[in-house]
């Protein structure tokens, strides 16, 4: 009340505004459509729907999302900011591509989700040709609303819309930023003292003399991941583009350059990225249109060494050399024994050997050397051309040709070197080369029809599409070059035939052949529908199954339309949504003719004195029934919009994977070499979903808090005949760390249980069962191992399932908020209930480095330990055996981004024709909460087979502090 009264005006699906009242007694109040709230329009994959009305379960990430998170990836930016969608990444080396799980592990196969850029379906490189600038949004289809994609969706389907130009005059835009990065953590290790001395317990223990004399003497020795890891590798990215168009016309350009150096080895570890991009759309006629997409990348990738493996690498060396080996060896005596091809630095000195620690734990300073100049590198071309033509109101038809070329290889020098007696070149000197091209085109034809009847809105798809893929591959090693270092080296060397050798070959072509149809109706915005049936043929589908048809269906209802649905409640938005689909994954048919017999050689007779007879036979039968393997999906959920500023969605899913791909044992008798193919295993994802926003201010002080939480149970249901399937080996054993068996989820952790360390002999005389020791050859300090099937003996039998590298939860939570051009950013993300292994300590060198907790082992002076008695030959399997010894939580949380800017004022920058200028200051990555001792909690699949969760040196995220500048022209 009064003269400066507010009254607040406000209506469903517009943005509430304020008027002051004053001495007004007549007031005209025009609200703007609420666009951000119900009519922000989203992909769902061959066209667009208006949020309010969508039915399926599909999460959104937009442009400002990307660019305030200083991705250099896109797929990054769906970390923790999407409900349902599990972003592991690889490997903190530049470039790497994370793993992506969208509700769960879909098949023991391939789970990976299928990528579609401005239409074009991605095969091979998720989103690695993307510049995370020029991407307008993000759509993750995670229900039935995948099965328009049909035969390689069951995994969801990730949509990347680029960025177009709008009506108007230009607009040029510049986002960049630079800084350092380092690692966040680093593994707590034995120094040189603490080395010696452990060294020294664990051959006592053995009955062995001590090998180290006077330990304190080595002080603390050399800290090889000091040495490694950079605390100040630079980053920069700069991007800039230009929109603008007609109401005919419209145009987006853009120029992008990341260049980023690795935190392992910076010298040889860099990552650069060129892009080009441009999108235009020309209405040439009222009823025909035409359009393109194009984008080309460049990569040039150095330092792809071995990350995340016990044998060799730069890492696996840091964890498990002996500190008392020195960086470079200065003592003139002990130099004067290394080999001539010992790699030396610039001054002539050589990098220390260790004489304690061999194979491929090498000094990774001196393995620097031999890598010098190699690199990868890529050219990928992305594009799109359309026509579309509208002959009647309503109906537009259109055709587009899709198509991504890539040339990529790699080039490397192999000098002379000497780094131990089992890691050596010391006779040829060699130049390899590699190149590679693959293309992928997609022909789409689609027909929508739109059309309103009073209340009744409906709108009808019809397309067919087409796709082919081929890949070819070239190879060329020139041995015995005189020359010393890369730059040096050459192919236009004259060198004999016998010198020169190459290599190629050729991927079998891929085609697919396509129809697809979707219709979605609404009554006022009310009662909504949505039918979609796909109908995919491949050219890796068994000959009794070239077809296969993917139907989808989808339901709403919008409640708070319904004149009975109480008004001016808090409740302002509710729509209720339910789908239901069978959609299919090809991509677990990885290789072409896995439905066919193949005929092999090497099946040879020899007969009489010299007689030679080639031999060919099939090597596994045929299976024509061979298809893909199908996932059944069901969703319920709602979306609610609470008190105009809290958003809440909510999902409830069940995705059940039927005729999973395996290979059936058959009898030797039979004659054949490999196992056939067969659909035969089930497996079954349940979990839930939600996600939380709001929004509001208090005069000048505008803030949003959001969050999302997933919970998702994996459970394989049936493997056919197969009792269980091993993954992932141990240190060389003939133990498998990971088993996927019925019961348990994809890929558990299969060892043994220790119960903790005896104490005493009168502990290991008491463990019996029937009066019969079960550990009659234990000492004090070993591993009470449980007996698991109580046959009164301790063997392989005794195994059991540990626990699962997969996270039960996955969250994520971000605060944005701004005060007179002031803003602070601060984005988190994290899981919990999964487990890591931790595996990098080479147990066959019992010489290798010991991690800090050793000092805590078992022994006479420290008896109550449950750190187990070291010992080299270790005759009880305390270390060799795998087992929950190495488990630990996996759960962190990490705030992703903080973020601090200022927005230059309007008035100051009107008078310089600038429309907007903000600086910043950011950090990525700059706290991790986590009780995992490893470099890094979050450990992906690394080489693609599938294994999450086993740290055997995982290269780890670096920490970055950034200085950033947005400007808009």
């Amino acid at each position: 009340s009064g003269p400066n009264a507010v009254l607040v005006v406000q209506f469903l699906g517009y943005t509430p505004k304020e008027v002051t009242v004053g001495t007004q007694t007549v007031i005209n109040v025009v609200l703007a459509s609420d666009v951000k709230a119900l009519n922000e329009v989203v992909v769902i994959g061959y066209g667009t729907q208006k949020k309010s009305v969508v039915t399926g379960s599909i999460s959104h990430v937009g442009a400002k999302d990307i660019q305030d998170q200083q991705v250099t990836r896109v797929d990054q930016a769906l970390q923790g900011r999407t409900s349902g969608v599990n972003v592991v990444q690889s490997s903190g080396s530049p470039g790497s591509q994370p793993a992506i799980r969208i509700r769960g592990i879909t098949s023991i196969n391939n789970s990976n989700p299928l990528y579609v850029i401005d239409g074009v379906v991605v095969l091979n490189g998720g989103l690695d040709n993307v510049n995370p600038s020029d991407v307008e949004s993000i759509e993750v289809l995670k229900d039935a609303s995948a099965a328009i994609y049909g035969s390689r969706a069951s995994s969801g389907v990730v949509l990347v819309t680029t960025k177009k130009g709008k009506s108007g005059a230009p607009t040029i835009t510049y986002n960049g930023y630079g800084g350092v990065q380092g690692p966040v953590s680093k593994v707590k290790l034995a120094n040189a003292t603490q080395y010696a001395t452990l060294r020294n317990q664990s051959l006592t223990n053995d009955g062995q003399p001590a090998a180290f004399a006077n330990p304190s003497q080595y002080g603390t020795g050399t800290n090889w991941q000091d040495e490694i890891f950079s605390n100040s590798a630079p980053i920069q990215s700069h991007n800039l583009s230009i929109a603008g168009g007609s109401d005919k016309s419209t145009y987006y350009v853009s120029f992008g350059y990341l260049n980023q150096d690795g935190i392992v080895l910076k010298d040889v570890s860099n990552y650069k990225r060129y892009n080009f991009t441009v999108n235009t759309t020309s209405k040439i006629k009222p009823w025909l249109t035409v359009g393109e997409n194009f984008a080309y990348t460049y990569i040039n990738n150095q330092g792809s060494f071995n990350t995340n493996s016990e044998f060799g690498g730069p890492l696996s060396s840091s964890l498990n050399l002996d500190p008392i080996t020195p960086v470079l060896q200065n003592n003139a005596a002990i130099a004067g024994t290394y080999n001539q091809y010992a790699i030396r630095n610039a001054a002539g000195v050589p990098y220390g050997i260790s004489p304690y620690v061999g194979n491929e734990i090498t000094n990774p300073l001196a393995y620097q050397q031999t890598i010098q100049g190699n690199y990868g590198w890529s050219h990928n071309m992305l594009g799109n051309a359309f026509v579309e033509i509208e002959p009647i109101k309503g109906l537009k038809i259109k055709t587009q040709i899709n198509g991504k070329q890539a040339f990529f290889g790699k080039e490397s020098f192999t000098p002379l070197y000497y780094l131990n007696s089992n890691n050596s070149n010391i006779t040829n000197q060699s130049a390899y080369r590699e190149s590679n091209r693959g293309l992928t085109w997609n022909w789409d034809n689609t027909a929508t029809y739109t059309k309103t009847i009073g209340l009744h809105n409906f709108s009808v798809l019809a397309g067919t599409t087409a796709q082919s893929s081929s890949e070819v591959d070239l190879n060329g090693t020139y041995n015995n070059l005189p020359v010393s270092t890369f730059d040096q080296s050459s192919f236009n060397f004259a060198l004999p035939a016998l010198n020169r050798v190459a290599g190629g070959g050729e991927a079998q072509p891929y085609r697919t052949s396509s129809y697809f149809g979707r219709i979605t109706y609404d009554y006022d915005e009310r009662y909504l529908f949505t039918g979609i049936i796909r109908r995919d043929g491949s050219s890796r589908f068994g000959s009794n199954f070239l077809y296969g048809t993917f139907p989808g269906a989808e339901v709403g209802w919008v409640a708070t339309r319904e004149s009975f649905f109480p008004k001016n409640t808090f409740i302002d938005f509710l729509k209720f949504r339910a789908s239901y689909g069978s959609i299919g994954n090809e991509q677990a048919l990885s290789q072409a003719f896995q439905y066919a017999s193949i005929v092999n050689s090497g099946h040879n007779y020899v007969y009489g004195p010299d007689g030679l007879a080639i031999g060919y036979s099939t090597s596994n039968p045929a299976n024509p029934n061979l298809h893909w393997e199908s996932v059944h999906t069901t969703d319920i959920g709602f979306d609610a919009v609470i008190l105009q500023n809290f958003n809440v969605t909510f999902d409830v899913y069940r995705k059940l994977t039927k005729g999973m791909l395996e290979q059936l044992p058959i009898p030797g008798y039979t004659g054949y070499t490999n196992s056939p193919y067969s659909n035969v295993g089930n497996l079954e994802n349940k979990g839930v979903e939600l996600e939380l926003a709001y929004k509001n201010h208090i005069g000048a002080f505008n803030y949003n808090v959001g969050g999302n939480i997933s919970y998702n149970k994996n459970n394989v249901t049936n493997l056919g005949t197969i009792a269980y399937k091993d993954n992932g080996s141990f240190q060389g054993t003939s133990y498998s760390l990971q088993r996927t068996a019925v019961g348990q989820p994809v890929g558990s952790f299969y060892g043994f249980n220790e119960l903790g360390t005896f104490k005493s002999q009168a502990e290991i005389n008491a463990y019996t069962l029937n009066g019969a020791m079960i550990q009659p050859n234990a000492k004090p300090g070993d591993f009470k191992w449980q007996d698991i099937n109580g046959d009164g003996k301790i063997d392989d039998k005794d195994r059991t399932y540990l626990g699962s590298a997969l996270p039960t939860w996955n969250y994520g939570v971000n605060l944005n908020a701004d005060y007179k051009g002031f803003d602070v950013k601060i984005f988190g993300q994290g899981v919990w209930g999964n487990k890591l292994f931790q595996a990098y300590r080479r147990l066959d060198l019992p010489t290798a480095n010991y991690e800090i907790g050793a000092l805590n082992a078992w022994s006479p002076s420290n008896p109550t330990s449950n750190y187990p008695r070291l010992t080299d030959a270790d005759p009880n399997g305390n270390l060799k055996n795998p087992s929950n010894f190495y488990l630990q939580s996996g759960a962190y949380f990490r705030i992703k981004t903080a973020q601090i800017g200022y927005t230059l004022p309007k008035a100051f920058l009107t008078k310089a024709d600038i429309k907007r200028v903000r600086v910043y200051l950011s950090s990525n990555n700059l706290v991790t909460i986590t009780g995992y001792k490893g470099f890094d909690p979050e450990v992906g699949d690394v080489n693609g087979n599938g294994i999450f969760g086993v740290d055997r040196g995982i290269y780890p995220q670096s920490r970055s502090f950034l200085v950033g500048l947005d400007i808009t022209l």
